[in-house]
């Protein structure tokens, strides 16, 4: 007797510009195409948005800006604000200092400055409407950082790759992920942004640091900051439980790290 193999599930793809990056996602199953599929989308960009106008440096109106100034105290802002700065705490604690919300500039002043929480804290929040359509698998990346859900257990999970940060063009490894979240932090796209908080200094030694775990807010903060610690990176994220992932050093070698779930 012969049978005939379904047929994958069809994938949908989705694109919006948000919070200053792209916003992507990936449908497969049963709301991959129905209304339900893309009312849960644009709740999802809605909810980055929300997320923007509350959180955002570059709006001299939002919440964080017109806190940072002193315009306004912490009481006078969402209950999100202090979620995201009691995050932020917990990692400068954990990272020796090395990530904080708080950025030293050149001139000694220092600036509040939480997006190295923000951009995982806020897709967690937006991928819940996409987490209940029921039998859908997700994947939500913003700027390359990802949740990714596989609602079957007998379809594949999602490959996710890890670009080279050397040559854009060359795809140094392909992770699988049933539930869970990926994030990388590097100079390749967005140039050098990250720093020591400890030294105000641009993080040296390491090109980008992919790390793989159950959700994207610690996800995203893990690889900020092993990328802030420079040469300390692998060291520290060894001690991460629940992690795994890739360090990609200057010179072009890599070294894993590691295991999720």
């Amino acid at each position: 007797m012969s049978t005939v193999a379904a047929a994958p599930p069809r994938t949908t793809r989705q694109v919006a510009h948000v919070m200053g990056m792209p916003i992507s996602l990936a449908l497969r199953g049963r709301h991959a195409t129905t209304a339900a599929g893309e009312r849960a989308w644009l709740e999802a960009v809605a909810t980055l948005r929300d997320v923007d106008r509350v959180f955002s440096t570059y709006r001299a109106d939002s919440h964080v800006s017109r806190l940072g100034r002193g315009e306004i105290g912490l009481a006078e802002c969402p209950p999100e604000v202090a979620e995201v700065l009691a995050i932020g705490e917990v990692a400068r604690i954990q990272s020796g200092g090395a990530f904080d919300v708080r950025r030293p500039l050149p001139d000694g002043r220092t600036v509040l400055d939480p997006s190295g929480v923000v951009k995982g804290w806020a897709v967690e929040r937006a991928v819940r409407a996409l987490l209940a359509l029921d039998d859908t698998d997700v994947c939500l990346s913003a700027g390359g950082d990802m949740v990714c859900h596989v609602a079957d257990p007998d379809r594949d999970p999602w490959l996710v790759g890890i670009e080279d940060p050397h040559d854009p063009t060359r795809v140094l490894a392909r992770v699988p992920v049933r539930h869970g979240a990926v994030a990388t932090s590097g100079t390749a796209h967005r140039g050098e942004h990250i720093v020591d908080a400890r030294t105000g200094a641009t993080a040296t030694g390491v090109a980008q640091v992919t790390v793989v775990g159950a959700d994207l807010t610690w996800t995203d903060v893990d690889a900020t900051a092993a990328y802030a610690l420079g040469p300390g990176a692998l060291a520290w994220l060894a001690t991460r439980t629940g992690r795994a992932g890739l360090v990609v050093w200057d010179d072009g070698r890599c070294e894993t790290f590691g295991r999720a779930g």
